[in-house]
C-alpha cells in the first residue's frame, strides 16, 4: 500500500511511504497553520493546527475486525477490504523538541472538542479552531500533542467533526426514534437516524414518564415528510416533558463500528509510523512515543465500549495507547457497534432509558449477571490479548444518580467489588455531569432547583498529571477516591438525605434495567441493584474527591436535581445537579426551619473561611489530587469572597 498525500506540509509536498498499519490514505488539508495566533506556551512554545483526512480499510476477515456489526456486508475496493475516512485535527508543539513526547487523542463529543473547557477552564471550544482562546493553556504549557477523530456517521456535513462510512446497501429493519422536546410547542418536525424504507405501519406513542406503557391518546398523530422528516402532532394532556417514540422501518444502515477500528488505526499510524505521511513521525518536526486516549461524556462512553470490543490491539498485535482517561460515562457504553445503531443516544434518569448503551457489563472486572447468568468485563479482551491499558475513571456525583456509577465498584446485587489494579476510579464530590469553568448557579425552566455550576477542572488536571507519571515512570496514581460499599459510602437511596426542606429529597434516581432490545419496542426484563453516594448532615457527598468547595462548604452540592412541574415532575433533570445555599445567618436559617448552620454559625470571621480553604487545598495538593497553582487560585478566590462579604 502506498500513501497519498494532499496539501502542503512545511515547505512542500510529502512523499509517499509504505504502509504500517490500515490507514491507506493520510491526506493533508493545507499547510500546517498557527494555532492561536503564535502564542507562546511556556517551555513548549508555540503550537500549530494540522487538518487531514484518514482513510482506513479494513480486512473483515481479520478477527481483530469480525466484531464489528455488518462490515462482512458492506461494499470493498478493490482489494476486497472496506473503507471509511475519518476527518483529523491535530494540534502540536511547532518545535517537536519541546514537546513532552505524548499523544492526547480526544473522542470528540458530538463532533465537538470539550477537552478544552475541562482541562482548560476555557469558556468555549477553541481547541479544535486554534482560536484566540485557549484558557489557561494548560494542555499546551504541558507539552501535549493533541488529536481528535472524527467518529459519528451520523453528524451533517459542517455540524462537527465526522466519519463517513459506508452504507450497507438492501437492508432494512426495524428502527426506534425516542423525542424529549422540553417545550409544549406543536407541531413539530424531526428528524430520522435512517431514512424511511416505508411509512406503511409506522407507529407513534406517547409516554408522560419513562416507566409508563406506552400510548396513543387522541389528537395524537403524525406524518412523514420526506424518507427522512417526520411531523408529530402533540395530544392535550402531556407536557413538555413527555417522551414520544416512532418505530418504523428503515434502510441503509451505516457500518457506524468502523469508528472504533478509526482511532485504533489512526491513532496507530500516528504513534509509530516513520515514514514522511505521518505528521508526527520523527524527523517530520513532530514525535511522540506515548499515547493516551480520552473521552468526556458520551465519548467517554464510548472509550469504554473501544476497550471492551478489544479495539486497542491493532492489526500487528500491538498495544495502542498506553493508558486511558474516561471522564464522566458512569457504568454506560454507547449504541454504536450495532445494526441501526444511534451513537448519539445518552440514557438518562428519564429519556432514552431503553437504548443499548448501559447494558452489563458494567464495570472493569469480570463478574456475574445474576439475571443472566453471563460472566463478562470491560477488560476481558484485552487481558487475552495483552493489551489492557492503565486507566483512569473520573466521574461526577451526578453519574450515581443518572448513569449508575455505582456499579462500576459493585456487582448487579450490590455487592462491592475491588478494582483491577490497572484502574482508579474518582468521584467529583458535589459535581453535576458537566459545567464550564464560568458557571453559575441559576434556575432553568426543566429543572426544580437552582442547577449546580461546580467544574471539574482543578482536579482533572492534577489527574492527568499522575495519569502521565503512571504511564512514563510506573508512579503509582493516588488511590481510589470513589464511593464504596466496603467503606459504607454507598447505600440505598431510602432516607439518604437528613431533613432539609429546601431539597425536597424524594429518592429518584435513575435505575439499571436488563432490556430486551431483540424486540421493537424494547421490553425490560429486571433490574440491578443501584446504590448512591452517602451524605453528611449538611447533604453533601462523604465519599470521592471533596474539594474546598465541599470541605469548607457555603452550600448543599448535590448530583440530582427534580424536574419542575410541567416538565415530567417527578423525574430528575438530565445532566444536572442542584445547588442550595445556607443560610446567612442563624435566625434566617430557623425561619426556614433548615437544619444546615448558617454561615455566621461555621465561620467566625472572613479570616476564618479563608483559613479553612487555604487548608483544605494545601491537603488536596499533598495527596495530588490538586496541583499547586490550583489551590493558589482557589485561595485568591476564597479571599476574594470574604472581601465582597465584608463589603456587605
Amino acid at each position: 500500500m502506498r500513501f497519498r498525500i494532499a496539501g502542503l506540509f512545511a515547505a512542500g509536498l510529502l512523499a509517499a511511504a509504505p504502509a504500517q498499519a490500515e490507514v491507506t490514505r493520510f491526506e493533508l488539508q493545507g499547510a500546517a497553520a498557527p494555532a492561536f495566533g503564535g502564542k507562546e506556551f511556556g517551555p513548549a512554545g508555540r503550537y500549530e493546527r494540522i487538518v487531514a483526512k484518514a482513510t482506513i480499510a479494513l480486512d473483515p476477515a481479520d478477527a481483530r475486525n469480525a466484531i464489528i456489526a455488518d462490515l462482512a456486508l458492506a461494499p470493498r475496493d478493490a482489494a476486497g477490504k472496506v473503507e471509511a475516512t475519518a476527518e483529523v485535527i491535530i494540534l502540536r508543539p511547532a518545535e517537536a523538541a519541546r514537546g513532552n513526547g505524548t499523544l492526547l487523542v480526544e473522542v470528540p463529543n458530538r463532533g465537538r472538542e470539550i477537552i478544552g473547557q475541562l482541562m482548560n477552564d476555557a469558556p468555549a471550544a477553541n481547541l479544535l479552531s486554534g482560536g484566540t482562546d485557549p484558557g489557561n493553556g494548560y494542555l499546551m504549557r504541558q507539552g501535549y500533542t493533541l488529536a481528535w477523530i472524527g467518529w459519528q456517521a451520523d453528524i451533517p456535513a459542517g455540524q462537527g467533526m465526522r466519519l463517513a462510512a459506508p452504507v450497507v446497501p438492501n437492508v432494512t429493519g426495524p428502527s426506534r426514534e425516542e423525542f424529549l422536546f422540553d417545550h409544549t410547542r406543536s407541531p413539530v418536525t424531526v428528524p430520522l437516524t435512517y431514512p424511511a424504507a416505508a411509512t406503511e405501519g409506522a407507529t407513534l406513542t406517547v409516554r408522560a414518564q419513562a416507566g409508563d406503557p406506552r400510548q396513543t391518546p387522541p389528537g395524537l398523530s403524525f406524518r412523514f415528510l420526506d424518507a427522512q422528516q417526520v411531523e408529530i402532532t402533540r395530544p392535550a394532556g402531556f407536557d413538555a416533558g413527555a417522551l414520544y417514540e416512532l418505530v418504523y422501518t428503515a434502510k441503509d444502515p451505516v457500518v457506524q463500528g468502523m469508528a472504533f477500528a478509526a482511532f485504533r488505526d489512526i491513532g496507530g499510524f500516528l504513534r509509530w509510523e516513520k515514514g514522511p505521511a505521518n505528521p508526527l513521525a520523527a524527523g517530520q518536526r513532530g514525535t511522540v512515543d506515548q499515547a493516551v486516549l480520552t473521552g468526556v461524556s458520551q465519548s467517554g462512553r464510548f472509550v469504554r465500549d473501544y476497550l471492551y470490543l478489544g479495539f486497542n490491539e491493532d492489526e500487528r498485535g500491538r498495544q495502542v495507547y498506553g493508558a486511558i482517561l474516561a471522564h464522566i460515562p458512569g457504568s454506560r457504553r454507547t449504541f454504536t457497534n450495532a445494526r441501526f445503531a444511534q451513537p448519539g443516544r445518552n440514557p438518562t434518569p428519564h429519556g432514552d432509558r431503553h437504548y443499548p448503551a448501559d447494558q452489563f457489563p458494567f464495570t472493569y472486572a469480570a463478574t456475574e449477571d445474576h439475571l443472566t447468568g453471563k460472566r463478562d468485563g470491560l477488560l476481558a479482551r484485552c487481558r487475552v490479548t495483552n493489551t489492557c491499558p492503565r486507566i483512569m475513571q473520573t466521574d461526577s456525583e451526578y453519574e450515581f444518580w443518572g448513569a449508575r456509577a455505582s456499579l462500576l465498584v459493585t456487582d448487579t446485587q450490590g455487592n462491592h467489588l475491588d478494582l483491577p489494579p490497572e484502574v482508579r476510579a474518582y468521584m467529583m464530590t458535589g459535581h453535576p455531569h458537566y459545567a464550564a469553568a464560568q458557571a453559575v448557579a441559576e434556575r432553568i425552566d426543566r429543572c426544580a432547583l437552582p442547577v449546580n455550576p461546580l467544574q471539574a477542572g482543578a482536579p482533572m488536571r492534577a489527574l492527568l498529571a499522575a495519569l502521565e507519571a503512571w504511564q512514563r515512570e510506573g508512579v503509582e496514581p493516588p488511590a481510589s477516591r470513589y464511593p464504596m460499599r466496603s467503606a459504607g459510602t454507598l447505600l440505598p437511596a431510602a432516607g439518604l438525605y437528613p431533613a432539609i426542606p429546601a431539597l425536597g429529597y424524594r429518592g429518584t434516581f435513575g435505575p439499571a434495567q436488563l432490556v430486551d432490545n431483540t424486540v421493537v419496542p424494547p421490553v425490560v426484563k429486571g433490574e440491578y441493584t443501584v446504590l448512591l453516594p452517602r451524605v453528611d448532615a449538611d447533604g453533601n457527598a462523604i465519599g470521592g474527591v471533596r474539594g474546598p468547595v465541599i470541605e469548607v462548604p457555603k452550600a448543599t452540592y448535590t448530583g440530582w436535581n427534580p424536574r419542575a412541574a410541567g416538565f415530567a415532575q417527578g423525574a430528575l433533570c438530565y445532566n444536572t445537579g442542584a445547588a442550595v445555599p445556607f443560610a446567612a445567618t442563624r435566625a434566617e436559617r430557623l425561619a426556614a426551619n433548615d437544619p444546615r448552620p448558617s454561615l455566621e454559625e461555621r465561620y467566625a470571621t472572613p479570616a476564618a473561611y479563608v483559613a479553612a480553604v487555604r487548608a483544605a487545598a494545601a491537603r488536596l495538593v499533598a495527596e495530588r489530587l490538586l496541583l499547586p497553582e490550583d489551590a493558589a487560585a482557589m485561595a485568591t478566590a476564597a479571599e476574594a469572597d470574604a472581601l465582597a462579604r465584608l463589603r456587605r
